[in-house]
């Protein structure tokens, strides 16, 4: 697609909300704020067209988007999405994590979709914009956060299937509460064998709506087999592990060996999960990114081999797994206490996150400076 470029970097306007929300009323939001249910006071825009490229980027009052009817995005689904988290370190500051990872996944997405590639300075920019505007709205509770949540559609009056010559890019903000209110639980994963996530060649490797839209349905069945999740298998052969509805998977061997599935094109490179294998290396372990075959599973974890699963993703950070269920068998035991290698993965990743240790790769970005 032929797009204008924009080789500079934007600058930001600032429209204060006349809305904004008391103190009063934001801290009892705070306090108990669930997660994606309250938005901060303010959102980022960023308007592009073919013509002129990325212009008037600005903090406006969180609000409605005006879309007309015809409008692209409502038709053929030009759509992409990132998401990442603001913490509150102990002093006050207010940070995120590998916040460049997002940008370029983001850039990757938008190649995929036709959309524009915003760049990744403007992408952390608007990062800290929004937080110079809402600052206040970063909880400072034990495991809480601010979700941040970039996107792109396409909002071109357009009735034609091509790329659109009009895009918006967003970002809003929402206080997160703890993912796990009672403590970290293991869960039961249910296994989709009618349904794939995304098929060779398709959209599986881009954070697009449409990924999510079509695992609701599988999801759903999860849901009625008392399972928290579902799990997909390739859409080619049916044999091997994918990934989960919107997490990636991760086998811990009792020698120490994790094994996660490779990326092949329809599995979402997960930032979470390029950080776990780099702190399991860091820790001596073997990582091994490779296909992993649902009868290896089941065998290994009959022979004792495979002693902790879990899930990864950026809302819950790290989930343990207890259970596969499928129509004809099931692995593990719905019983099963959370690993400790995946505790303490876990455990180190959020600690770093919150600055409760160093951060010696550099992934910590401060927002509020």
């Amino acid at each position: 697609m032929t797009t204008a470029e924009t080789t500079f970097p934007l600058s930001f306007t600032h429209h204060p909300s006349s809305t904004a929300r008391a103190e009063a009323e934001r801290e009892i939001i705070l306090a108990d704020p669930g997660f994606g249910k309250h938005f901060t006071d303010h959102m980022v825009q960023i308007d592009w067209d073919i013509e002129t490229g990325w212009h008037d980027a600005r903090v406006t009052p969180y609000g409605p988007l005006m879309l007309d009817p015809a409008a692209s995005v409502l038709h053929y689904a030009q759509e992409i999405f990132e998401g990442l988290k603001a913490y509150r370190h102990a002093d006050g500051s207010i940070w995120t994590f590998r916040p460049e990872k997002n940008a370029e996944r983001l850039q990757r997405s938008a190649r995929r979709l036709a959309l524009p590639e915003l760049g990744v300075d403007d992408f952390v920019e608007s990062i800290k914009q929004l937080i110079a505007a809402d600052g206040q709205w970063v909880p400072d509770a034990p495991e809480t956060s601010l979700y941040l949540r970039p996107f792109m559609i396409a909002n071109e009056s357009f009735l034609g299937v091509r790329s659109a010559q009009k895009v918006g890019y967003y970002v809003i903000a929402s206080p997160a509460g703890a993912y796990f209110t009672g403590g970290v639980k293991p869960v039961s994963i249910w296994l989709s064998t009618e349904y794939s996530r995304a098929g060779k060649g398709g959209t599986g490797a881009a954070k697009c709506g449409g990924n999510y839209a079509s695992s609701l349905l599988p999801q759903a069945e999860a849901y009625e087999n008392g399972c928290a999740q579902v799990l997909f298998l390739d859409s080619e052969e049916g044999k091997y592990v994918d990934e989960l509805g919107g997490m990636n998977v991760f086998f811990v061997y009792k020698d120490g060996t994790l094994v996660t599935p490779a990326l092949t094109g329809s599995i979402l490179e997960g930032i979470t999960r390029d950080s776990i294998i780099q702190l399991a290396k860091d820790r001596g372990h073997t990582v091994e990114e490779r296909r992993f075959s649902l009868e290896e599973w089941k065998r290994d974890s009959e022979a004792g081999e495979i002693v902790e699963v879990f899930a990864c993703g950026t809302a819950a950070v790290v989930t343990p797994i207890a259970q596969l269920k499928t129509p004809d068998f099931t692995i593990g035991d719905a019983e099963a206490p959370a690993g400790e290698l995946t505790m303490a993965i876990r455990q180190e990743l959020t600690d770093i996150q919150y600055g409760r240790l160093p951060d010696r790769h550099g992934w910590l970005t401060r927002l509020d400076a």
